[in-house]
């Protein structure tokens, strides 16, 4: 019968012939997610401005009002509610807006009428971008040029030879070229030469270009986090040596409750730095995994005798990553010795405890022994006591008697009679009572 039911279920048939499915609530957002941020196509030449900023929950709410804002005032459509990337014509320029899980990006599309590259940014800014408010603090600026490479003139000349970068990309149909210097105007230089690039395959490639530059300033976030936190673990380090040194020497609970304390102290500091250290460690993988995968996608090959974009960025980033992976590696290892020497403490404190108790209970057991020992002289003295009584009431009671003539014999003859019985009663009588509080 319930398969029955399950198969009317799926036998429902809509107007146009397809089932009725009842969807995950995530399958629209997991399937538009391939498609939020397509490549644009570009025609050469073209100028893109682009720039990075670091942005929080409300930093990113607030700049997604701003954009909203300065769309209506120019009359073009804003980013939708809750959305993650906009694109929208202003003029000859296009703005393309995205934002991140900590960052948010602009980028200005500009016609690039001429062949010289790299004019002055403040000549080709587009007018009315300083309306938008910066959402958060800066991080990323990028000059990118794509030229014709017929009309271009040598990339050489127009960077830094220590640090020039160049390479033929896309099935050797373009060129590109870059320093990854800071010019004077603050933007890092990218210049691309058109080959045989289509409109489809420049966008592609201009977007993975400037990816790169975003993706690397964002992993080499890591490394200031990691020469910050190096001198508190060598610190660390170097105090728990000397614990371990001081745990050999010295002896007595008090010695090892002074050094489980200091020791306990450490652990606190160590795991907060390390808690808020690891996200940015873990974010510069990530940063730094996704330059390789844009590396590999644009496909470079030697061009020049100059060092390609991937061999350069691995000559200088790869022992920065390798300096955020060994600090968090110093970290997780002093943090497992940090809990081992706690461990070991604590077990010679529990075992000093258990020495402490164990003598307590000892003197508990013989001071007890000893209260026993004298309750059993107060219970022999009270029970001469408690004869002598009765006996002197007897002879009381005697002397009354004889004086009234009911008693034959004499008062001292039936006294010291009385004495053996006196004493025997009230030995037992004490001997059941502490009996019964014996039993209860």
């Amino acid at each position: 019968m319930a398969r029955a039911k399950g198969q009317d279920n799926m036998d429902r048939i809509t107007e146009n012939g397809a089932p009725t499915l009842v969807a995950h609530p995530s399958r629209g957002a997991i399937l538009g997610e391939i498609h939020a941020r397509p490549f644009a196509a570009l025609s050469t030449p073209q100028r893109l401005l682009h720039f990075a900023f670091m942005t929080d929950q409300a930093q990113a709410a607030a700049d997604r009002e701003a954009l909203a804002r300065f769309c209506a005032e120019r009359g073009v459509p804003g980013p939708a509610e809750g959305a993650k990337h906009h694109r929208t014509r202003l003029g000859e320029a296009s703005l393309r807006w995205e934002q991140h899980s900590e960052f948010t990006t602009y980028t200005w599309e500009l016609p690039s009428p001429g062949t010289i590259p790299f004019l002055p940014s403040t000549t080709v800014l587009p007018h009315g971008m300083h309306a938008l408010p910066q959402p958060g603090p800066h991080l990323v600026a990028v000059d990118l040029h794509l030229l014709p490479e017929v009309a271009a003139p040598d990339p050489g000349p127009l960077f830094d030879p220590a640090s020039l970068a160049a390479s033929l990309v896309d099935g050797e149909a373009a060129i590109t070229a870059t320093d990854f210097r800071a010019g004077a105007d603050g933007f890092v230089r990218i210049l691309v030469l058109d080959r045989a690039l289509t409109p489809a395959r420049a966008g592609a490639l201009a977007q993975r270009l400037l990816e790169v530059e975003t993706y690397r300033v964002l992993a080499l976030l890591g490394l200031p986090e990691a020469h910050r936190l190096a001198p508190s673990v060598r610190r660390t380090e170097e105090v728990l040596v000397r614990i371990a040194g001081t745990m050999m020497q010295t002896d007595g609970l008090a010695a090892d409750n002074a050094l489980l304390d200091e020791m306990t102290a450490i652990a606190a500091t160590m795991e907060s730095e390390a808690a808020s250290a690891n996200y940015r460690f873990g974010a510069s993988r990530a940063y730094d995994s996704i330059v390789g995968q844009r590396l590999e996608a644009i496909g470079e090959a030697p061009y020049g005798g100059w060092p390609t974009i991937a061999a350069f960025l691995s000559r200088r980033m790869a022992p920065a990553m390798r300096t955020c992976q060994m600090l968090q590696q110093r970290q997780l290892d002093l943090s497992r010795r940090l809990a081992r020497a706690a461990n070991l403490l604590r077990t010679r404190v529990d075992v000093a405890l258990e020495q402490q108790n164990r003598d307590l209970l000892a003197a508990m057991n013989d001071r007890t022994r000893l209260q026993l020992r004298l309750q059993q002289t107060v219970e022999g003295l009270s029970v001469a006591a408690i004869g002598y009584y009765i006996v002197s009431l007897f002879g009381y009671l005697a002397k009354g008697a004889k004086d009234a003539g009911y008693l034959p014999i004499d008062v001292g003859i039936a006294t010291a009679l009385f004495v053996p019985v006196a004493i025997l009663g009230v030995w037992l009588m004490v001997r059941r009572i502490r009996r019964g509080h014996s039993d209860s």
